[in-house]
Formats: C-alpha cells, sequence, structure tokens
C-alpha cells in the first residue's frame, strides 16, 4: 500500500513554500513520524514527517522547487522491505541532476550516518568543502549536523581529510595547506576556497548561490525599513559593573531555584519594558494615517540561526519575572537553531532588542523592525577608563544604540528613553523600586 507525502497547511500569510531538504532517498526505510522533508517559507521551516512505517519509493519534487498546500511530494510504501535488502532504485530526477563532485558526498551521508541529519546549510557547506559527515560531530538535536558544526570542523583544520574520491593525489602540499586568516573571512556559502571547488592558485574564483526565502524577506524588510522610515539612531554607555556584581553574586541560588541561568538581557527586557512604560511613543507604530499606541510590552528578541536572522516574541514582557524571561529566551535560542520557531511567535511585537556584543561588535546601528517604531542594540562589554569622582578608573562598559523612526518618536524622548534604561541598568535597584 502507498501513501503520499503532503504538503500541510501553511501558516496564515503564506501562500507557498520551497523544498529545503530530503534528509532520505527512494529506497531508504522509514519510521512513521520521522522528518522526511524540509520546507523553507519566508520566517520558518517546517518539517514534514513520514506517515507511515515502510520505504520512501518515490520522490515527485526535488529540493529548490516550489510547492503550496496538499501538493504531493512523495510517496511512502507501507511495510515495504529496507533498500539494502532489495535492488537499488532507479536514481531520482534530483540524483541526476547533481554535479558528479557531489555524489559521493550523498552517498556517504546515508551510508555512514544514519540517522544523524544536516540542515540545507550545512549540507551545502559539507558539500562545498567535499566533507565526510561521518567525521562531524552534530550539536544539533538527536545529532543532527548544525552549519556552526561544520564551521567548527573547518577551523580545526580537520577538514583537510577529505573524501577519498575527492582528495588529489598529485598535490598532497596544496591539500595539507593552512588557509590564512584573511582567507577564513568571507562565509562559505558565499565564496568558496580554492582548496574547496578545485582551483588552483591564483585563480579569481566566484560563486552564485541563490537566496534562501527567509534570506529574500529579511533583506526585503531591512530594505524596506531604511526606504520607508525616518530612521535616526542615538548612542549611550552604560557602567555593566553593577549588574556583573549582582550576577556574580545571585547566579548559583538563582539557578538552583528557577533551574536556569541568569544572564544579562533579562536586565536589559526587565528595564527596557519598565522604560516602554514610560515613553509610550516608543511602545507604538504607524499604521497608515494612525498612530497606534500598544498597552503592553510584547518584545521580539533578535536570535541568529544558521537560515538566518529570526526575532521571536516575549509576549507581556512586563509581566514576566527574570527567570521566565530567561527561561523563554534559552528556549527560543535552542529552537531558532533547529528552525522550529512557529510563525505566530514571531508574529506582531511592539519593541526589539538586539545583542551585537555576542559576535564581538563594539558599535553599531540597528535597523528599525517595521512597523515598530525603536529598536534596542546591545554590545560588546569592554573594559575601558572612565572618570568617576574626579578620578579615572576601569569599568566594565557597554555602549547602547537606539534607532528610531523620526516620523513619530522626537529626538527628546529616545535620548531620554536611553537614558532611562541607563540608569535602570548602573543601579538596578530601582528595577524594584520602580524609581
Amino acid at each position: 500500500m502507498s501513501t503520499d507525502i503532503t504538503v500541510p497547511q501553511l501558516p496564515e500569510s503564506v501562500s507557498d513554500a520551497t523544498i529545503a531538504s530530503w534528509t532520505k532517498k527512494p529506497g531508504d526505510p522509514v519510521k512513521r513520524d520521522e522528518v522526511l522533508v524540509e520546507l523553507e517559507t519566508d520566517k520558518v521551516v517546517l518539517e514534514v514527517p513520514a506517515p507511515a512505517d515502510g520505504v520512501l519509493t518515490e520522490i515527485l519534487h526535488d529540493e529548490g522547487a516550489t510547492v503550496t498546500a496538499d501538493t504531493v511530494l512523495g510517496r511512502v510504501s507501507e511495510g515495504a522491505e529496507a533498500a539494502a535488502e532489495s535492488p537499488a532504485p532507479a536514481a531520482t530526477e534530483a540524483e541526476k541532476s547533481k554535479a558528479s563532485a557531489s555524489a559521493p558526498a550523498e552517498t556517504e551521508d546515508s551510508a555512514d550516518h544514519g540517522e544523524s541529519r544536516m540542515g540545507p546549510a550545512a549540507r551545502k557547506l559539507i558539500e562545498e568543502h567535499g566533507l565526510d559527515p561521518a567525521g562531524i560531530k552534530g550539536t544539533g538535536k538527536d545529532g543532527r549536523i548544525l552549519k556552526e558544526d561544520v564551521q567548527r570542523h573547518l577551523d580545526s583544520g580537520a577538514a583537510q581529510e577529505k573524501k577519498p574520491a575527492e582528495q588529489p593525489a598529485s598535490k598532497p602540499a596544496e591539500a595539507a595547506a593552512t588557509p590564512s586568516p584573511a582567507a577564513e573571512a568571507p562565509r562559505p556559502e558565499e565564496t568558496a576556497s580554492a582548496a574547496g571547488v578545485g582551483f588552483a592558485p591564483g585563480e579569481r574564483p566566484e560563486k552564485r548561490v541563490p537566496m534562501t526565502r527567509l534570506r529574500a524577506r529579511i533583506a526585503e524588510r531591512l530594505l524596506q525599513a531604511t526606504q520607508q522610515t525616518a530612521m535616526l539612531t542615538t548612542f549611550n554607555e552604560v557602567n555593566m559593573q553593577p549588574i556583573m556584581e549582582l550576577r556574580e553574586r545571585y547566579k548559583d541560588p538563582f539557578e538552583k531555584s528557577h533551574g536556569t541561568k541568569l544572564g544579562f538581557m533579562s536586565f536589559f527586557v526587565t528595564a527596557a519594558a519598565e522604560a516602554l512604560k514610560r515613553f509610550p511613543d516608543i511602545n507604538a507604530s504607524i499604521d497608515g494615517q494612525d498612530i497606534v499606541y500598544h498597552g503592553y510590552c510584547d518584545i521580539g528578541i533578535a536570535v541568529s540561526s544558521e537560515r538566518g536572522l529570526v526575532v521571536p516574541i516575549l509576549r507581556d514582557a512586563e509581566t514576566l519575572s527574570m527567570a521566565e524571561i530567561e527561561r523563554r529566551i534559552r528556549d527560543f535560542g535552542g529552537r531558532a537553531q533547529e528552525g522550529k520557531i512557529g510563525m505566530e511567535e514571531m508574529t506582531g511585537g511592539t519593541f526589539t532588542i538586539t545583542n551585537g556584543g555576542v559576535f564581538g561588535s563594539l558599535v553599531s546601528t540597528p535597523i528599525l523592525n517595521m512597523p515598530q517604531s525603536a529598536i534596542l542594540g546591545m554590545h560588546k562589554i569592554q573594559e575601558r577608563p572612565v572618570a568617576e569622582n574626579g578620578e579615572v578608573v576601569i569599568r566594565p562598559m557597554m555602549y547602547l544604540a537606539l534607532s528610531y523612526d523620526h516620523r513619530i518618536v522626537d529626538g527628546k524622548d529616545s535620548v531620554q528613553f536611553l537614558v532611562a534604561i541607563k540608569n535602570l541598568l548602573e543601579d538596578p535597584a530601582r528595577l524594584l523600586l520602580d524609581l
């Protein structure tokens, strides 16, 4: 008996999806509810499970195809024998169209890596560098290989262990060469190294890679924000020593009591929620010719994932305890890496916080997340000399940036809003005393 694998109902406002990857090939055994296909939409990645136990007998739409709800993607033969016990199936159109250089990678992926899966970005990076996925440790759920795992593998030098079929026998010195820091700077999906794609030294390689649906949507919204708003940025700096001392003093009892670690983000979310109540224009948005004032603080937290930036929302952040904030942010971070944040969790939002400091950014001008009127940028904590009571002392300082829409927010309010956050962070007792 054959069972269809169909596209599930797509989230509201999403008309179609792109097939990002198949985790199985025709002839592979599958188990009911095992993920077979990953579909990429403008905002989220949807996983399509196997409808029954059996064998994947047919793939009707290849990776990169655009599909709509209820489209039949392939078929599973229920109760059929595993491919290893039957003749090898004919190659699918997807396999025929792949370059011969990538064929060994697909074979080893299936044979050596078993149930361990990889995201489309990780798969692409593995194929570009001719790596053996069996030698890469996956840190995702159920051993899933993430893009960060592949990059870590490359950075460690282990990537020199290429697959036998792709290792140039005549140029051992070239294969063993270590790339310089300058050569490592470009992103692998945008610019492949000469060694990775077989270019000789001195050549000027280029590679054209189509944008993913998520990346294209990010580009569209960022461009829209710069063209349709009167965006301006104001800066300040905050002495992080009081927060760091408080965190160091209470981090162990906090974790023991609440079951989650005490980070910096909960302080910033709490301070931002308090400041938003004092400055309602910052928490408002423009809808046509109207200004919409929100009586709640739905704060978006920008989270980086292997597929791009996503912004899940902390609903009613002004009512959440610091422990609840920390737990939700950590949950968002984990699910973002697995592509399991739902679209409803990223819809709405009245204000956004982004932390470029985790990547080493010292100062930047964040771009508005429309239709919101402001976004707060956190940055790297760095010890700097500052003047206190007529003396120069060393303090852990962080630059803060507030980008805002000048159509709705006056400069005075934006500056005072940022000063309010600064004061709350430098004297955390204000958060408890409502000062």
